[in-house]
Order: structure tokens, then sequence, then C-alpha cells
């Protein structure tokens, strides 16, 4: 599957939005959003180098944290048929208009958002198409959450032969395998 520079930042900005969430394990943990507030959201913005956005207000931030629940939906779909339904939401209701673009020294790519969008229509369409793509190329699978028990977080499986089971194999994924492998020790010292 082609995945077009994009594509993959709108992807990476879907992943972490939903990782935002208080509602997922491992923020429920800490009790933390990471969408506090309008600083937070800044901070969003600009680490993700989202274009277009303007001034942003508290109904900016309350648009954002609804579609960042719906987001959650998709990566929590059994199937492909709910995730299409969410997604297509999400996209009719940003009012989808799809144009070329090439700034700030991007090559030509699309924006799924209308010039002058809110940032959160902005992220439901481009963030919307990113992972309509998937569901389109049978590829809905690779939308996932970290199989460690504490952590739950979404990620996008890009490994070539969709094995990957946690969001990041240096924390979760070693700290499963040790404690997997000290129980064995203990097990065989019985």
């Amino acid at each position: 599957m082609l995945i077009t520079h994009d594509t993959r930042c709108a992807l990476d900005a879907v992943v972490d939005l939903v990782n935002t969430a208080p509602d997922t394990e491992a923020a429920a943990n800490t009790g933390t959003d990471g969408l506090a507030d309008l600083a937070a959201l800044d901070e969003f913005v600009r680490s993700h180098d989202i274009s277009d956005v303007g001034v942003l207000s508290e109904h900016d931030l309350a648009g954002v944290r609804h579609i960042r629940s719906r987001f959650h939906e998709v990566f929590a779909a059994p199937e492909p048929q709910a995730a299409a339904a969410v997604i297509n939401e999400l996209i009719a209701a940003a009012g989808t208009t799809p144009r070329l673009t090439d700034h700030d020294g991007y090559d030509w790519h699309v924006h799924y958002f209308a010039p002058g969008a809110s940032i959160a229509d902005h992220l439901a369409a481009d963030c919307g198409m990113a992972l309509a793509f998937f569901v389109v190329a049978g590829e809905q699978e690779r939308l996932r959450r970290c199989e460690a028990p504490d952590c739950r977080h979404a990620f996008v499986d890009l490994s070539r032969n969709r094995s990957r089971r946690y969001c990041d194999s240096r924390t979760c994924g070693n700290r499963l395998h040790v404690a997997a492998y000290r129980a064995r020790r203990k097990e065989a010292a019985g």
C-alpha cells in the first residue's frame, strides 16, 4: 500500500489525537487528558505542523475532542463496515473539499478540508480520508490498539506482514517480554 507524505502526516496526527483521550487505559492510569486546554491543542497543532489554522478557541477544543472520540470508534471498529460508517459521517460533516496544494516546501498533495475550515473539520477531513484509504484497500485491520494490557494506545501497523502488536516495541513490547521471561524463570526455579 502506497502511503504518501501527507497521508502519513494525517495518520500520525490521528493516532496522536486518539491517544490524547483520557478514556484510553494508559491515559486513565495517569488521569490526564492530552487536550486538557487550548495550550495543549495549540501544541498539538504545532507539533503536527497543521497548516491553515487560525486563532484557536474553546469551540475548537470542544470540536476536536468530539472528533477524537469518533476516531476512537474507528480504531475500535470490529469490521470495515463499522469503521466506514464513522469515517463517512466525519468526512461528510467536515464538508470535504479536495484541493491540490504545494505549500511550505512540500510537493503537490491533496488537502481535503475547505479553506478556512475549523481545526476539527480540518482534522476530520484529512485524517478521515487517510483512514478511509486503509478501509478501501482492505487493510482496516492495520488500525490497531496496543496489546499491552496497561496501554491500549492506538497505532497504525505499517509492518510488511501486519505483525506489529505494540504501540512501541521498546516500551510496551519489551516490558511484556521481560515479564514473561521472569515468569518462566520463576516457574522453572519452582
